[in-house]
Parts: structure tokens; sequence; C-alpha cells
């Protein structure tokens, strides 16, 4: 199979799957690889081949998509045991999906490279419901060449994709939009809770503020999940402490003080001792409602985002 057809995928949780499921809907040959054998049923029944592990999907593929927890996972996954680097064939792609902080994506790209192997970085933005559309934004960092080779891939994956310059650009400009969703998160626990105690109706509130200056992403999408009180973003505050600390990281090495997020860390580190780093990210509004005794709920919003 040519680079723009054939791909092998490991990583098929909340974002990754529905990734992955995109590859196969538009007619992308997908070889796919995760240790939850139901993530991997999933997407045999859509039309993905499954492989034993990653080394075997890779060498089936030539080029492989990662999205993966940590970047102890994408090292493991990459350079491990039956790790891809073990079936990629030299000049084969390794396309990287997780968020990864950038000293991490330039160490682990090098390793890919001694083996022959070229990287792109992608992380994507915007959330799990928007994958489940084929409509989330990918960040891309490395070769322009190399992305105009996978770009019918990325653009099968996501709406938007933007090419910010060489490996390490976009795990710069992943951990920036994370770290503005987790400040506007908790902003907009805030300003529901202050419409909650002055009286206001939350779900006129809710509106109000979609269409106002005060209005963020975080807002339109979250918010309705807290007023639900499902809370389910399908990103739990684990992921939200890893993401903030690469940003707190980057600030120190950039020389770069970051107050807000530097609070907003210590809030979320709150959050998971409460409920558990396992929690949805969504929750650490629920420490405000407990603070304050007042849940922040109205009729008319879903448990989960539609796509």
């Amino acid at each position: 199979m040519s680079a723009q057809t054939s791909y092998a995928f490991i990583g098929l949780g909340h974002l990754g799957g529905h990734l992955a499921a995109s590859l196969v809907r538009n007619g992308f040959s997908v070889t796919v690889f995760d240790r939850d054998p139901a993530a991997v049923e999933r997407l045999v029944a859509l039309g993905a081949t499954a492989a034993k592990s990653p080394a075997e999907a890779a060498a089936r593929a030539g080029n492989v998509i990662t999205c993966l927890p940590s970047p102890q996972v994408s090292e493991a996954v990459l350079a491990g045991p039956e790790g891809l680097l073990e079936g990629l064939p030299s000049g084969g792609s390794w396309i990287e999906m997780s968020t990864n902080g950038r000293d991490e994506i330039v160490r682990l790209a090098a390793l890919a490279s001694a083996k022959g192997v070229e990287t792109l970085e992608c992380p994507v933005t915007g959330g799990v419901h928007l994958a489940a559309g084929g409509k989330i934004t990918a960040l891309v960092g490395g070769d322009a060449a190399l992305y105009g080779r996978h770009r019918s891939a990325i653009e099968a994956m996501c709406a938007r994709s933007f090419l910010m310059g060489p490996i390490g650009s976009a795990a710069v400009i992943k951990v920036i939009t994370n770290m503005l969703a987790f400040i506007h998160l908790v902003a907009a626990g805030e300003a529901l809770m202050l419409a909650k105690k002055g009286g206001l109706d939350l779900a006129q509130s809710y509106h109000a503020i979609s269409a106002s200056s005060g209005n963020s992403f975080v807002h339109e999408t979250e918010s309705q999940l807290i007023l639900n009180g499902s809370y389910d973003i399908g990103f739990t505050m684990d992921l939200a402490l890893k993401d903030l600390g690469f940003a707190l990281g980057m600030g120190e090495d950039f020389g770069v003080p970051l107050d807000l997020a530097s609070h907003v860390n210590a809030i979320f580190a709150q959050g998971k001792d409460t409920y558990g780093g396992g929690a949805w990210s969504t929750m650490i509004v629920k420490l405000l409602e407990d603070a304050v005794g007042t849940d922040l709920r109205a009729p008319g919003f879903p448990a989960r985002l539609e796509v």
C-alpha cells in the first residue's frame, strides 16, 4: 500500500478510537493495536485489521499513527520490545497524535530518525466529541514535505490542520491551547456560580454568556456538561495535570511567569485529591459547588456533547 492509503493505528482510547474510525470510514487501509480487546473489536467491526503488537502493525502498514496517554507510553510503544521501530521499515513514517512536551517529542523523533523513520507530530484540539465527527483540529510539527505526504490522512481525521513549524512546534501550541482551556473551565464555573447565587436562571445565563464578549469555546461546550451534571467530557484530571505540567515547564524554560496557570494547576491538584485522577476534568467545577453547597444545574443540557 502507498503512504496515502495504509496506516497502523496504535491507541484506541476515547480520542484515538474516533480518529482511527475516521480513517477507516474514509477508505484508508488501517491496521490497529490496543491493549483493550474491546477497542480493537470496535475498529475491526468498522473494517480495520487487528495486529498482535505495535511492531506487527507497523510492519504491515509501513506508516504508523499513535494516540497515547503520556510520553512514557509513547516511548514504550515506539522503542520498547515489540515496539514500532521493530516493525517500521527505513523510510516509513511515525505520526504522533499524543500530547507531549517539546523536549519529549524532539527526543523521541531522534530515536525514530536513527532507525530511518521520519516523524510528524500531530496533536489534536477541540474535544473528543469533535473527533467523533472528523471535525477536530490538528496542530502539526515537522517537515513540510512529510506533512504533504500524509495530509490526506490528517484531513480524513481532522477538519482543519495547521503546520506550526519543525518538530516541537506543535507541542508548544497544543500545550498553550490546553492551558487556556483549563483556565477557561475554572473561570466558567466561577461565572456560573455567580449567576446562580445572584438569583439568575442558569440556562438563560448560559445563553447570555455564549452571546457575549465573555464567551469561550470551553463555556459553549463544557458548561453544558456542568449544567447537566454528568461532567462527561472524556478527559481526566490526570491528563489535565499532565498538560498543565508541560505548560509550567515551558514557562520556566522560556522565562515566562504563568501566574494563572500555576493557580489553576493547584486547583486541579486539589480536584485530583478530592475526586481521583480518573475523574472527568470538568468535575473541577464540582470543587466550587461543594465549597458553596450549591449545584449548578439547569434543564435542557446534554449529558454528552453532540457532534
